[in-house]
């Protein structure tokens, strides 16, 4: 049995994992932790807070240190895996060029490896989740943004600089809303907070025609409208919300076309919101793959949701410890 450590970084909570890898490469969790991430204290007092929680799971565990033989720190973009820098991530105030991995080893000296969020979660349904077996697999975040993961001929591909598998950002209409900084981006209309947009948008138009909308009383609850309330009140039937995931959908059969011909995958993963919302998404995602897509690419390919559900964000730090670039 070999034990690591795995260290998720967010905008809001970090978690420092404990896990166990037995020698048939099955993962158990052991111990966990989370905390707040203050911002407003700066990187030097999160990192220590890292620090010492570490030290502490170490402890409770009856472990030291040396008995731990990998950390795997899992982070929002940008980042640089190969150098082990994090680089100005939006949701992380202050964390501009912070070598992760080297103040990482400096302080404890176990090997440490650094990935993206995305590239974090599809190691994790590659090798524990819905993706396990494939040698080519996909992983679409599709939760408050759209990012994607790859695993290439059974390894993980991050691209020259750990650009690749950013699709949110390929525009798939003129016009539509903003997601990844662009208007009718995949982003935009596949994500949590694209879907409050398009909600947003159509709830205002029946408003002003003097429609009542189910799920929104009035105007002043425009800003409060979510992906949550929407897949609600579309699963109790309300047809403007329907329309809405039918929107959503046919982009995201659209995008998920191009992925199948470019990429030729086994398996597409999609997380959160495809995962809860499956059967709101899934007729006009298929009809529009079917009619996009080439009949080679996407008869050899499955898409299902994620399978490590709320667990992923555990796995996916652990799998980064665990990977060293070499094939499953």
């Amino acid at each position: 049995m070999s034990n690591i450590i795995g260290i998720d970084i967010g905008g809001t909570k970090c978690a420092v994992i404990l896990g166990s890898i037995s020698a048939a490469k099955k993962l158990d969790i052991l111990d966990k932790v989370v905390f707040p991430t203050e911002n407003s204290r700066g990187v030097t007092y999160t990192l220590e807070q890292i620090f010492a929680n570490i030290g502490q799971i170490v402890t409770k565990n009856s472990l030291k240190i040396t008995d731990i033989k990998g950390f795997g720190v899992s982070c929002g973009g940008p980042l640089d895996s190969k150098r082990g820098f994090i680089m100005s991530p939006p949701n992380l105030v202050g964390w501009d060029n912070i070598n992760i991995v080297e103040l990482m080893e400096q302080r404890f000296g176990v090997k440490t490896r650094l990935q993206n969020d995305a590239n974090a979660c599809a190691l994790a349904e590659w090798r524990f989740g819905a993706g396990r077996g494939s040698q080519n697999m996909i992983f679409l975040t599709f939760g408050t943004g759209m990012g994607a993961g790859l695993i290439l001929d059974g390894r993980l591909y991050s691209g020259t600089n750990d650009m690749a598998g950013e699709i949110g950002h390929i525009r798939l209409a003129d016009f539509g809303p903003v997601g990844y900084g662009k208007a009718g981006s995949f982003e935009g209309f596949c994500s949590g907070g694209g879907l409050a947009q398009l909600a947003r948008i159509k709830v205002l138009e029946k408003l002003q025609m003097g429609e009542k909308v189910s799920f929104c009383a009035g105007v002043p609850e425009l800003d409060h409208l979510n992906a949550k309330i929407l897949g609600e009140a579309a699963k109790a039937g309300d047809e403007l919300a329907l329309e809405i995931f039918g929107i959503c959908g046919r982009h995201l059969g659209r995008g998920l076309a191009v992925l199948l011909d470019i990429l030729n995958p086994e398996v597409i993963v999609i997380g959160s919101i495809f995962a809860r919302c499956r059967e709101l998404l899934w007729e006009t995602m298929i009809e529009v793959i079917q009619r996009e897509s080439l009949s080679l690419t996407r008869e050899v390919c499955r898409i299902v949701p994620a399978g490590l559900g709320e667990e992923i964000g555990d796995y996916s730090a652990l799998a980064v410890a665990m990977d060293d670039g070499s094939q499953a």
